[in-house]
């Protein structure tokens, strides 16, 4: 299989963590954003979306997003539950990165790290802070309660949150008032397969 992305983007990041975990053989295609090369035809064909990350199969089968994605790669492991609950509050949890997080901390980190929080952009910037401190709120409310997410384990939902949340500083938020994030970090870091994003 290959897998088209920027391991510097969080989305992406979330499914070269997995294939780690879980020893999953792949291809890693590097995309650059900046360049244009997710408005190709050849890209476009592969995901009319225009955006990274894309799983193709050696069927030549196609996924977009990255949430799809690693549910697809955790299908039948540990890090997947089969009880119908259980896999709800894994969407729960990704459903609420996609809506209530990533458009906060991963914007805000793209707007300063990527582009260099260029005086245009600040505003915008600074508008994202309260949002993405309401989401980390959340988050640190849940993991004082339990060691994951979900629970006692680790979860696709961990993976996702995980992603953008262990770089939110490069989007100008401090964790040094969540504790319990900075436990889970940890926790997830430990892990003997772990492997860090790119920078």
């Amino acid at each position: 299989m290959n897998i088209y992305g920027d391991a510097q983007s969080g989305n992406c990041y979330k499914i070269k963590l997995l294939t780690r975990l879980l020893d999953i053989d792949h291809r890693w295609i590097h995309v650059n954003i900046l360049k244009g090369e997710t408005r190709t035809a050849e890209f476009l064909a592969m995901n009319p979306n225009g955006k990274i990350p894309v799983l193709v199969l050696d069927d030549g089968r196609c996924l977009s997003e990255s949430n799809a994605i690693i549910n697809y790669l955790a299908t039948d492991s540990e890090y997947l539950p089969t009880d119908r609950f259980q896999l709800a509050k894994v969407q729960q949890w990704q459903f609420f990165e996609q809506y209530s997080h990533e458009p906060y901390i991963a914007v805000a980190r793209y707007i300063n790290k990527y582009l260099g929080l260029p005086e245009e952009r600040r505003a915008d910037f600074e508008s994202k802070q309260a949002g993405g401190h309401k989401a980390l709120q959340v988050m640190e409310q849940q993991l004082a309660q339990t060691p994951y997410l979900t629970g006692g384990t680790p979860t696709t939902a961990d993976i996702s949150l995980y992603a953008y949340t262990h770089v939110a500083d490069e989007g100008g938020f401090d964790l040094a008032t969540y504790p319990a994030i900075q436990a889970w970090l940890t926790r997830i870091a430990a892990h003997p397969k772990y492997v860090g994003m790119e920078v």
